[in-house]
């Protein structure tokens, strides 16, 4: 499969659907070792000059390290045909599987980084900023969302420095 990398100024979706209801797959790590993960919660937007994207991962959660730890990630979003995998991305952990393997995603390797062949949309982000969420800060309202005693996110915000589409 190929992919045209596009500017960003050409995106023409609707980000509350392809983000909070489509899904995306987000991917830190190269060829020597990455993870994946199912997100839901993000944004688009731009600030500090720059076309960013930013998700939230939560310390327990494999994927959680390898965005920590790169420069880079990537948000891979799918056509409708690949909903079971990001299922089966979201609910199991790279720990105990090879997510790939588990689910015939093919890992792409592309500047330092990882995304899948069969994406629809790529964006390739460097992180700009990384914030721990507070639990005193929220809203009481949405408290609930941690009502679990789990960790709260940590939100990375990227600058998108790639956009790519399948041609």
């Amino acid at each position: 499969m190929s992919f045209r990398e596009i500017p960003v100024s050409e995106l023409t979706f609707n980000p509350f659907d392809k983000i909070g209801k489509e899904w995306f797959l987000v991917t830190a790590g190269d060829e020597k070792g990455y993870n994946t993960m199912t997100a839901s919660w993000g944004f688009m937007g731009f600030i500090w000059g720059k076309s960013v994207f930013e998700t939230v991962i939560r310390p327990s959660r494999h994927t959680f390290g390898f965005v920590e730890k790169n420069d880079l990630f990537t948000a891979s979003f799918f056509g409708e045909g690949y909903r079971e995998a990001l299922g089966f991305c979201g609910s199991h952990s790279g720990r105990d599987c090879d997510k790939a393997a588990e689910t015939g995603l093919t890992p792409m390797f592309i500047d330092g980084t990882t995304a899948f062949e069969q994406a629809e949309l790529i964006f390739i982000c460097r992180k700009v900023y990384a914030q721990d969420m507070e639990l005193s800060k929220l809203d009481s309202g949405l408290q609930h969302f941690y009502s679990d005693g789990g960790s709260m996110h940590k939100a990375f915000v990227g600058e998108i420095v790639k956009v790519l589409v399948k041609e």
